[in-house]
């Protein structure tokens, strides 16, 4: 008799989270299809689908996303790569403080911008009203298409401008000295040379940018009004009060999935013509730009930050003010967060953080599992683990919720409800981040040492958590504050998925607006905002690389 083979422990490892991912995702999914094409009575049917393609209100939801997503890629992109090419090429006075708040800016929470807008230049809102007031001019409010244009753009140049700066970092100056030896102005050698070396910097930048427009959720929802998008209306199709579906809402999710899967798979294909490594021996360096390009290099920077920023200083000065009865009065007072405090924040303060810190300690426990299974034990199990790893990357996170709810809402498991689901929610959504940071730096740290350390007698566990990890710190210390970040930010899942028992920041900012809790709304959003500053500060002092990898 052959003597059965025993698997090692990374085999066992591996079949645990390939059963995980089953459990927790590929069964959902699953549930969502047959959702989508088996009715109450349990007859499959294509009537959801029909409903679905039969009505422009609904399937225009997809055209309208589509042109936001469009919009808001070319005018992030315009926005971003000038952003970049004038950081990073030229000497510009606090540089620094640049960075740091383009990162604040794109890290900060959605549903807080989109309120903050409506507060500035609503219909009710303090600029509108001001203006209004002093020219007898009625100013265009911030709802419908071009206001969710403007607001997610402001969100998202700053991907844009990240991407395009560490691309940047890895062009030769050599190629910048020659062209300019050969008499390229500035101008061309912009067009000629760094747009074409940056190219798949450019592609990658693009398809995460429309992946986030196309599938953002608290914009539109809040300062949409007349102009629903997609995941609003499977928002709506689920818990709506007077057309709630869950089957039509699985319709739509699924329709969901398959077009974000396709706009994926495309901009893989075209990523790939364009494919290839740089390496810079010399680094591009800055120069001293002339006196007239330098104010407008300095005002086109400071001024495209500050505009970005804009939403942030204002609901931290809005949650100073006085409010009575939701509404802000003239003066200044304690009066919100006392409030905020005394009604919500003993629970959605704790429930953040709890929720929050047990999803990223099991991100980033199985973000270094799945990147060392990936990078050193590649097979046909490890391959399928990372590329499930990547699914809940491309889809909206509605989706995400709506088919975790319609798993786990009876036997034998029932999860709806409890913080449970909303952890298995949050990792599913959150550990691509951490999971790519973590395979990027293990993909540079040479296999030799783990075997030395192994011809030493250490098992090859012990000689991975014990050298390994330590060496991998900095990467994942990148995409865990990423994680950690979009975790406590989390808005279009939770929103399906939480109970009053679980209701964290973010929910408590977005009920609070819903309810006109203008003051509520404006200190809770303002504690959220602390707390993510607070997490990108602390990055930013202890990692060694300074540039977020997302």
């Amino acid at each position: 008799m052959k003597a059965t083979r025993k698997m090692d422990t990374w085999q066992v490892i591996s079949f645990v989270i390939l059963a995980l991912y089953a459990l927790f995702l590929v069964l959902p999914l699953f549930q969502l299809l047959r959702s989508s094409v088996v009715s109450e009575e349990g007859q499959f049917t294509w009537e959801f689908f029909q409903r679905f393609f039969g009505r422009e209100t609904y399937y225009g939801t997809l055209f309208n996303s589509f042109k936001v997503a469009v919009a808001v890629t070319a005018s992030s992109l315009i926005v971003g790569i000038l952003f970049s090419y004038f950081y990073s090429l030229f000497d510009l006075r606090g540089k620094a403080f640049l960075q740091v708040m383009a990162i604040l800016a794109c890290m900060s929470p959605p549903v807080i911008g989109a309120y903050s807008w409506i507060q500035m230049f609503g219909r009710g809102g303090i600029v509108t009203k001001f203006v209004r007031a002093t020219f007898g001019f009625r100013m265009p409010d911030i709802y419908g298409f071009g206001g969710i244009v403007m607001v997610i753009t402001c969100q998202l140049f700053p991907l844009v401008f990240l991407y395009i700066n560490g691309a940047l970092k890895n062009i030769d100056n050599s190629l910048i000295e020659a062209a300019s030896g050969l008499g390229c102005s500035s101008f061309k050698r912009f067009f000629k040379v760094i747009l074409p070396l940056c190219m798949p910097t450019i592609l990658a930048a693009g398809l995460l940018v429309f992946m986030r427009a196309f599938a953002d959720f608290s914009t539109p929802l809040l300062i949409g009004k007349g102009y629903q998008t997609f995941p609003v209306l499977i928002y709506n199709s689920f818990v709506g009060e007077t057309s709630r579906s869950q089957n039509f809402a699985s319709a739509v999710s699924v329709v969901g999935i398959v077009v974000t899967a396709l706009i994926f798979f495309v901009q893989k294909m075209a990523n790939a013509r364009f494919n290839f490594t740089m390496n810079a021996l010399h680094s591009i360096e800055t120069h001293k730009p002339r006196p007239l390009a330098s104010i407008v290099m300095h005002v086109y920077c400071y001024l495209i930050v500050l505009v970005a920023m804009l939403p942030q200083f204002f609901v931290a000065w809005q949650s100073f003010r006085k409010c009575k009865g939701g509404v802000f009065q003239e003066g200044y007072s304690l009066q919100s967060y006392a409030e905020a405090f005394d009604k919500i924040l003993k629970r959605s303060l704790p429930n953040t953080f709890i929720i929050g810190v047990l999803a990223l300690v099991m991100v980033i426990f199985l973000a270094i599992l799945i990147a060392y299974l990936v990078v050193r034990r590649s097979n046909a199990v490890n391959s399928v683990i990372d590329t499930l790893s990547m699914v809940p990357y491309i889809i909206p996170g509605a989706v995400v919720g709506i088919a975790l709810v319609i798993t786990f809402n009876r036997g034998p498991l029932v999860l709806t409800g409890t913080a449970a689901i909303m952890i298995i929610a949050l990792i599913i959504r959150r550990l691509p981040y951490t999971i790519r940071s973590s395979v990027a730096i293990l993909q540079q740290i040479p296999l030799s040492i783990e075997e030395a350390a192994i011809s030493l007698g250490c098992s090859k566990l012990k000689a991975f958590f014990t050298i390994t990890v330590p060496m991998m710190a900095n990467g994942i210390m990148s995409g865990a504050i990423i994680s950690w970040i979009t975790i406590i930010t989390e808005l279009s899942t939770a929103i399906i998925l939480y109970s009053v028992n679980t209701e964290t920041l973010t929910l408590t900012v977005y009920t609070s607006v819903v309810q006109g809790n203008d003051g509520v709304a404006a200190a809770v959003a303002t504690i959220l905002l602390v707390v993510t500053t607070i997490s990108l500060l602390l990055f930013m002092k202890f990692s060694k690389n300074k540039d977020l990898a997302f």
